[in-house]
């Protein structure tokens, strides 16, 4: 028996609303919650309500049979619990089933592996008190970092957080000839197990599907069957990862996508030898292959799937470098809205909607932003940022002067 594991990333960003020059020191509220409730209603709608249901009723058609798998940063939490509590319960049924694995990731979804370890252990923990919060003292056992962000270093420090094993992209440059249809082990922590995505095959779904100039157009489910048998016998996993949002937003309704979902698990079930498998499953049941060496990061993103999509240009850089010179300054402060803001400002979203890639990928990165340019997202979060550096300064003085009158 062979497995096909799904896992569904579930996120939304806080987004920043136009902040002036003119507005710093003078504006402390950098969200733009006409938008980011907008972009949750409007998603609840096309997306996460039908598709919950859809999942719902596949789990009460096929039992234990059929089971999935969710990463939903604490950012997006935030934000149903705030715009669509709806949202939130049907997720909340879903997990109740048995039949749905929860995976532990940073709060904010944010790039803190790659800049602080002290960052990050905080918002993996933090994220994981949330998910323990709303879903009933669930404890997440796999790991999957922003971005699918991975390196040798990045795992043995997940695995030293107890995790058992962690997910990331089946980048070509790193496996060679290799396959990721396989287990892997951390390199660094060879008890430590990796789950590589199949990005052809889980890119036919969440890019391809919808596009009718694609030489496999239309997409259907014994198409997609017979790739799967087609694959060697002795590859023992497929791992479909993508966004959830792949469904009824980024291939819309009329495309078919929930029909194809629908009707994919029947199809499995009769014309192949595959079953269906959590994350959690896979690393219990298979062995790693081998270890698998990834000396500098790689990501799920553009042609490189490398970090360029969000460290790519010095304007990324100095955000970033900005940014994390404050932790140490913020932390100290104690003080609930700074720390609150300090976490939505580290959201990988920001950096990417900074990125001045062209060409195909550069058509990806326009799709996601709401600014008109890379160079106009940078003013407004710069000054967003030099706002905020402000108020970090006029926190550390307040606690100064009532530490001298005390």
């Amino acid at each position: 028996m062979r497995t096909v594991c799904f896992y569904f990333q579930v996120h939304q960003p806080f987004r920043i609303k136009p902040y002036r020059f003119f507005d710093i020191g003078e504006d402390h509220h950098y969200w733009n919650d006409y938008l980011n409730r907008l972009v949750i209603r409007k998603v609840a709608q096309k997306c996460y309500l039908p598709m919950n249901s859809l999942l719902l009723e596949l789990i009460e058609k096929h039992g234990s049979k059929f089971k999935v798998a969710f990463s939903i940063s604490g950012m997006f939490l935030d934000q149903i619990e705030a715009y669509a509590p709806e949202v939130l319960e049907s997720f909340q049924r879903l997990v109740a089933t048995g039949q749905v694995e929860l995976l532990n990731e940073t709060y904010s979804h944010s790039l803190a592996s790659l800049k602080s370890k002290d960052e990050f252990v905080s918002l993996v923990k933090k994220h994981q008190q949330r998910i323990q919060h709303l879903f009933q003292g669930y404890t997440p056992k796999v790991f999957r970092n922003t971005e699918l962000i991975y390196s040798d270093q990045i795992g043995k420090m997940v695995a030293e957080l107890g995790y058992d094993g962690m997910l990331t992209e089946g980048a070509k440059h790193i496996l060679g000839w290799k396959s990721p249809n396989y287990v892997y082990s951390n390199s660094l922590a060879p008890e430590f197990k990796v789950l590589l995505k199949n990005f052809r095959l889980s890119d036919d779904i969440a890019f391809r599907f919808g596009d009718n100039t694609w030489g496999d157009f239309p997409l259907t489910t014994s198409k997609f069957v017979s790739w799967l048998n087609a694959l060697p016998k002795e590859e023992p996993v497929v791992n479909l990862f993508m966004d959830y949002e792949t469904f009824g937003e980024h291939q819309w309704a009329e495309t078919g996508i929930f029909e194809f979902m629908k009707y994919l698990p029947e199809e499995i079930f009769s014309n192949s030898n595959f079953t269906f498998s959590t994350p959690s499953e896979v690393l219990a049941s298979l062995s790693p292959v081998s270890s698998i060496h990834v000396p500098t990061p790689i990501s799920w993103a553009d042609e490189e799937r490398d970090l360029t999509a969000w460290l790519g240009n010095d304007m990324q850089d100095e955000a970033f470098d900005r940014l994390y010179e404050l932790e140490k300054q913020v932390r100290s402060t104690c003080d609930p809205e700074l720390i609150r803001d300090w976490e939505y400002l580290q959201t990988s979203d920001h950096f990417y909607y900074i990125c001045t890639k062209f060409f195909s990928d550069g058509s990806v990165h326009e799709y996601f932003s709401p600014y008109d340019t890379p160079y106009d997202a940078f003013i407004n979060y710069m000054n967003v940022l030099s706002d905020f550096i402000l108020r970090v300064k006029q926190a550390h003085e307040s606690r100064a002067t009532t530490l001298t009158k005390a």
